[in-house]
């Protein structure tokens, strides 16, 4: 089972496009937008379990230029 999650970005200041961008890239990202708000950019992304979600998160979009702080949102199916 595919796990999914959102990831809200909060990003330096003018870095937002930038940072989607670059993130939009990574392979597990389904969806990278920059948009308004407490957060500077929200992404889409999936993995084949938590672990490597956290994985993703941490070793791949964390590392991205630009980001001050991260939140992960995982998906549940209620």
């Amino acid at each position: 089972m595919v796990v999914q999650a959102y990831i809200l970005i909060q990003t330096e200041v003018g870095k937002a496009a930038e940072v989607a961008r670059k993130i939009s890239e990574i392979d597990g990202v389904t969806l990278a937008e920059d948009v308004t708000g407490p957060y500077d950019v929200i992404v889409r992304a999936e993995a084949g379990n938590v672990d490597d979600l956290g994985k993703l998160v941490v070793a791949r979009v964390q590392t991205v230029d630009g980001i001050t702080r991260t939140l992960t949102c995982p998906v549940v199916h209620i």
